[in-house]
C-alpha cells in the first residue's frame, strides 16, 4: 500500500470565517505534518485574511443566499502544485474546481460530507419553493459526490443519511473530524466566572451560532422555574429574538455574544452541562470541545448528535420535541456530574484530531493501493 504525503484540499469555506467546517480544514492543515507531509489549502479570497504559505486564495464573489459567506471562481492558480490526494470540504464552486485538478493531475480524491443542505432550505426559500430546493439539493449533492472516489462523513449518523436520503451509491467511511484536545482540556474557570458575574448554582451553557435552526428557544423553556442559570456564547441572526424571548420567561439566561476562542476552555470547564438542542449537525463539534473539557452534555437525540453523545458517559439524550425529557436529561445529569464528567475526560485521547488524521490517512493509502 503506498504512502499518501502531500494533500491538496479544495473547501468553500475557510479563515476568516469560523464555523465547523473552517475549523475543521485549518486544524488539519496545521496537524496533517505530524502525521505526513503536507497539506495545501485552496480557498475563496475574503477581507480579513492574508493567505500563508501553502494556502492559495483565489478571487471570489458573495454567495446568494448566504451573504457572509464568498464562492470562489472555479478556477486553480497555476501555482497550487500537485499532490498525492485532493480531498474536497464543499460541493460549490472550490470543489468543482477541486475535481478539475483531481483529474488533470491523474490523483484520487476523497470528499467529506460536512453539511446537511435540504435539511436548511427552509430557513432561506419561501415554504411553498422548500420541497422543489430540497430536492434539487439533494439531486445536486448526489451528483457531486458519485464524482469522488471515496467519502468520508464525520459521524454514522452523516453516512446512513448520505446513502439513504441523498442516495450516494459510493463507498463512505465515518472519520470523525477531531478537536484539538491540546487546546480543549478542562482549565481553571474560576476568572472566566468572575469576569461575566457568573453564579455558583447548576450552569448550563452552549456555545455557537445563534441561528433558527440551534432550537435554543428549547434550551431556555427547559430552565424556566428550575432556577438554573443559561449562558449563551456567541452570535447569530436570532440572538435578537432569543433575547427577547428569554425575557418573557422565568429564567435567568445570560447572553455573553461572541467569545475569543481563548475563552472557550474556561465557558466549557465553568459549565455544569453543556445543552444541545441542534437536530440538525452532521457532528457538533462544539459538543465534542466540551466533553475534551470535561463537561458532559445533553443534546437531543437527533442527527449526529445521537452518535456524538454517548448516554450514561459523556452524557444523555432526549427526544426531540420532548420537553420534559430534556428536563428530566438535566437533573440526571446534575445528579451524576461527578461520574460523567470522568468519563469525558477518559474519552479525550478518541476524540483527537491526531486520532482522526491516522485514520484519515488510511483511507488516502487504500486509495492508491
Amino acid at each position: 500500500m503506498a504512502r499518501t504525503a502531500s494533500v491538496t484540499a479544495f473547501t468553500d469555506l475557510y479563515l476568516p470565517t469560523i464555523n465547523g467546517v473552517s475549523y475543521t480544514v485549518s486544524l488539519w492543515r496545521e496537524r496533517w505534518p505530524r502525521c505526513r507531509d503536507s497539506m495545501t489549502v485552496v480557498f475563496p479570497q475574503m477581507d480579513g485574511y492574508v493567505p500563508g504559505e501553502g494556502e492559495y486564495a483565489i478571487p471570489s464573489v458573495r454567495a446568494p443566499l448566504y451573504s457572509r459567506y464568498r464562492l470562489g471562481l472555479p478556477t486553480v492558480p497555476d501555482e497550487v502544485p500537485a499532490s498525492d490526494v485532493v480531498h474536497l470540504h464543499t460541493p460549490f464552486t472550490v470543489g468543482i474546481a477541486g475535481l478539475r485538478f483531481a483529474r488533470e493531475h491523474d490523483v484520487p480524491v476523497v470528499a467529506s460530507y460536512h453539511t446537511l443542505l435540504d435539511d436548511r432550505a427552509d430557513q432561506h426559500v419561501p415554504d411553498r419553493l422548500v420541497g422543489g430546493f430540497q430536492r434539487v439539493c439533494r439531486a445536486y449533492e448526489r451528483s457531486f459526490f458519485e464524482r469522488v472516489d471515496h467519502v468520508v462523513t464525520p459521524t454514522s449518523f452523516a453516512r446512513r443519511h448520505l446513502q439513504h436520503h441523498i442516495g450516494v451509491d459510493g463507498d463512505v467511511s465515518v472519520v470523525s473530524n477531531g478537536i484539538d484536545t491540546e487546546f480543549f482540556r478542562p482549565v481553571d474557570a474560576t476568572a472566566f466566572r468572575d469576569r461575566y458575574d457568573l453564579p455558583e448554582g447548576p450552569l448550563l451553557g452552549y456555545s455557537g451560532r445563534h441561528s433558527p435552526e440551534k432550537n435554543l428557544e428549547e434550551a431556555i423553556d427547559a430552565i424556566e422555574g428550575t432556577g438554573h442559570t443559561l449562558v449563551l456564547a456567541g452570535d447569530g441572526p436570532a440572538r435578537e429574538d432569543l433575547e427577547a424571548y428569554a425575557a418573557d420567561v422565568d429564567a435567568d439566561v445570560r447572553f455573553l455574544g461572541f467569545l475569543d476562542r481563548e475563552d472557550l476552555p474556561a465557558l466549557y470547564s465553568a459549565l455544569d452541562v453543556f445543552v444541545f438542542p441542534s437536530p440538525v449537525e452532521t457532528q457538533g463539534l462544539v459538543a465534542l470541545e466540551a466533553t475534551a473539557c470535561g463537561t458532559p452534555v445533553v443534546a437531543v437525540d437527533a442527527g449526529a448528535l445521537t452518535d456524538s453523545v454517548i448516554a450514561g458517559e459523556t452524557g444523555y439524550r432526549y427526544e426531540p420535541g420532548d420537553l420534559e425529557g430534556f428536563r428530566w436529561a438535566i437533573h440526571r445529569t446534575l445528579a451524576e456530574n461527578d461520574r460523567l464528567s470522568d468519563l469525558c475526560r477518559r474519552r479525550r485521547a478518541m476524540l483527537s484530531v491526531e486520532h482522526s488524521l491516522e485514520q484519515l490517512a488510511t483511507v488516502y493509502d487504500a486509495l492508491h493501493s
